[in-house]
């Protein structure tokens, strides 16, 4: 940011506090006729019932999300943006390397018509589909949930287990390794193969790798984000010097390329 962008952002940060400090003083002369505004603040990490969350310092909770209570997030996993994790009446486990994607929810069973007390679990590795709804169930390590499905109290999805998109698991049931079950309600569909399996761990190992950039992302100052939206517009030609700078090798396109034969001699002599 140069010298006029830095005295443009001060002069804005000092209007946004001078008005704030004007409602404040409005709001103190108008007394008893006062109207209360309780504008919702939100906050990534809430306590509430004297229970904290405790997220590992390496996983990568995303500023829009919501966990609440009493969870536990491992080291290496990921709440994506929109996702609520609401441990209030019970207590929320996610292991390590497990990713919760986009606008799921999780959510606990303080008691339900069978009388049981259910917290959620989930295990290691597991991937959670954008959208999911898992309600005081269990889902074991290297597992998969796909988008948009449900499992209510007392589900268990057993280790290499995996839940079909859209999907709805009635209570208390049990999806045993190695099987996919879809539907609504939700039923055993088939098998899964090795390369599914194999797939499984892969998801969850490239969602460790991609948090790790969104995290970096999240981070940054406004300084160092408007530093690269100038060097962004500096190199917009992307040539091979800005290339090497990101480490970008670029494959030149077949049609592109002259045969060997039609290349011009560089140690010729040009004709006289």
């Amino acid at each position: 940011m140069g010298t006029l962008g830095k005295a443009i952002y001060t002069v804005g940060y000092w209007i946004r506090g001078t008005g704030q400090a004007i409602d404040r003083l409005g709001s103190l002369l108008q007394g008893s006729y006062y109207l209360s505004e309780h504008l919702s603040r939100h906050r990534t990490l809430m306590d509430i019932f004297d229970k904290a969350p405790s997220v590992d310092k390496d996983a990568f909770v995303a500023p829009s999300a919501s966990v609440i209570g009493d969870v536990q997030v491992g080291r290496g996993s990921s709440i994506w943006y929109g996702c609520v994790l609401r441990g209030d009446v019970n207590s929320i486990r996610v292991g390590s390397g497990t990713n919760i994607q986009d606008n799921s929810l999780v959510h606990v069973a303080k008691s339900n018509l069978s009388g049981k007390v259910l917290p959620t679990i989930i295990g290691d590795n597991v991937t959670v589909g954008h959208s999911a709804v898992l309600h005081g169930c269990t889902v074991e390590d290297e597992s998969f949930v796909g988008m948009g499905a449900t499992l209510l109290d007392g589900v268990v999805v057993e280790k290499h287990g995996m839940v079909a998109a859209g999907a709805l698991v009635r209570q208390n049931t049990r999806i045993p390794s190695g099987e996919v079950w879809a539907g609504n309600p939700a039923k055993f569909l088939r098998k899964l193969t090795e390369e599914e399996i194999a797939f499984i761990s892969q998801s969850a190992t490239n969602y460790i790798n991609l948090a790790q950039v969104h995290a970096a992302e999240n981070v940054k100052t406004f300084d160092e984000i408007e530093l690269e939206k100038m060097l962004r517009k500096k190199f917009a030609r992307r040539d091979e010097e800005y290339d090497s700078m990101l480490g970008v090798v670029r494959e030149i396109p077949p049609q592109l390329i002259l045969p060997d034969n039609i290349l011009p001699d560089k140690s010729a002599k040009p004709s006289q």
